[in-house]
């Protein structure tokens, strides 16, 4: 068995531990934040900042401001349905506005100052 040793905390260190452990003991808990910072043993599971990024290229944005436009459109469509069938009036026009202000989206290039974000 390992030698065991005591630790003078002050108690809202404790309290912080006890609060965010879930099921670890107050130990293991300890141990796996030491090793997340320190880097050290098998249970690293913080991210390494050192590695470089791959860039996202124009074709993968563009795939996604489409994908979530159309995720978009059927959430709209779905909740105007809805609408529909509980028996309120009729949402045609509105889906039709809706779809109106998601084309008439500003390019996602721009940023809110009007500069252009680089992408390779």
């Amino acid at each position: 068995m390992a030698d065991k040793r005591m630790m003078v905390l002050p108690a809202e260190v404790v309290a912080r531990v006890d609060e965010n452990r879930g099921d670890l003991s107050q130990a293991d808990f300890i141990n796996l934040l030491l090793d997340s910072q320190l880097g050290n043993g098998e249970a690293n599971h913080s991210i390494n900042h050192d590695e470089e990024l791959e860039p996202v290229s124009r074709v993968d944005l563009a795939e996604l401001e489409s994908g979530i436009k159309d995720l978009l459109r059927s959430f709209l469509e779905f909740f105007i349905t809805y609408g529909l069938e509980i028996g309120k009036d009729s949402g045609k026009t509105d889906l039709a506005a809706l779809t109106n202000r998601l084309n008439d989206s500003p390019n996602p290039s721009t940023s809110a100052g009007g500069k252009r974000t680089r992408i390779r």
